[in-house]
């Protein structure tokens, strides 16, 4: 089958000048401390954008998922590598060395760890939070298997904003995700969230082009809000490979301009939306920043 065609909307433009060195700078850092992150694990197309805009995604815990959702490029196994113990030094030292203002903290699912990884996390918060006081710290995490135990200890530890994708419509989920996965546990891990910490921004993220129509995101939508959430992105879904979900659809730049409006008139505070959108996709841009700077100063 041949592949298919992008749209003209989805073409990339590189970085220039001094986003160029400092997207070079990021790069070579995350090498030497032996530091993943998402946006080359997922093949993001936007990491020169954010990484020389001074906002970066770190994936601790691995580049092994022991999850094996259709739709991710990155690898998965039954269990993935022991963790590092100076890993949230080095994610730390990164950041602070960079002068990142914001960073986004996410992980591979690790369902091998009797905690799932939540303790990590946790360090990782703490070390960041301790190197670079003034750093916004955005957490995109797993669904702990909807443990209340292990969210709670993230929450705790006193990130900005804490994410978790409900990734695709309900009745896409089964097709989409990790059978381990699902929709209704997303929304219990979202909700609990704001449980734990009422005043805590909370953020999901939706792709489309695997087969869902234009009721079924609306509907999504509307769920997550009933879950409390405040900010919400919507974004292409791109095929990594020949394995993985076939694209059902390009929908326009005017409609996801459409479900910006939709989801702004639901009550999220904040909603990007378009094709070259990701969920980490400009995470600290202004209305963000400024948001978590007047929750700072109250």
């Amino acid at each position: 089958m041949a592949r298919r065609k992008l749209p003209p909307w989805l073409k990339i433009s590189l970085p220039t000048g001094e986003r160029q060195a400092r997207y070079g700078r990021l790069k070579t850092r995350a090498r030497q401390l032996k530091l993943h992150t998402v946006c080359e694990e997922a093949q993001c197309p936007n990491i020169g954008e954010c990484w020389g805009g001074g906002t970066a995604t770190f994936m601790v815990m691995g580049d092994i998922c022991t999850r094996g959702c259709r739709f991710c490029a990155i690898d998965t196994r039954r269990a993935g590598a022991p963790l590092d113990p100076e890993e949230p030094q080095n994610v730390a030292h990164a950041i602070a060395e960079l002068e990142l203002d914001y960073v986004v903290l996410t992980s591979v699912d690790r369902d091998d760890l009797p905690d799932q990884g939540a303790g990590h996390f946790a360090a990782c918060i703490h070390a960041i939070r301790e190197a670079s006081p003034k750093t916004m710290i955005e957490v995109l995490t797993p669904d702990f298997r909807g443990q209340n135990a292990r969210i709670d200890t993230v929450v705790d530890a006193g990130p900005e904003v804490v994410a978790h994708n409900v990734e695709t419509v309900e009745r896409l989920q089964d097709r989409v995700r990790d059978p381990r996965a699902g929709y209704d546990q997303s929304l219990a891990v979202l909700r609990r969230f704001k449980e734990r910490d009422p005043a805590r921004f909370t953020k999901s993220s939706i792709m489309v082009g695997v087969g869902e129509t234009d009721d079924e995101i609306v509907r999504c939508m509307r769920d997550l809000r009933d879950a409390g959430v405040d900010f919400l992105t919507l974004g292409q879904y791109l095929k990594p490979s020949g394995k993985h979900l076939p694209i059902e659809r390009f929908p326009t730049p005017e409609a996801f301009a459409t479900w910006e409006q939709v989801g702004l008139e639901l009550g999220f505070s904040y909603v990007a939306s378009g094709p070259l959108v990701r969920s980490s996709y400009k995470a600290g841009e202004f209305f963000i920043r400024q948001a978590i700077q007047e929750a700072r100063t109250a």
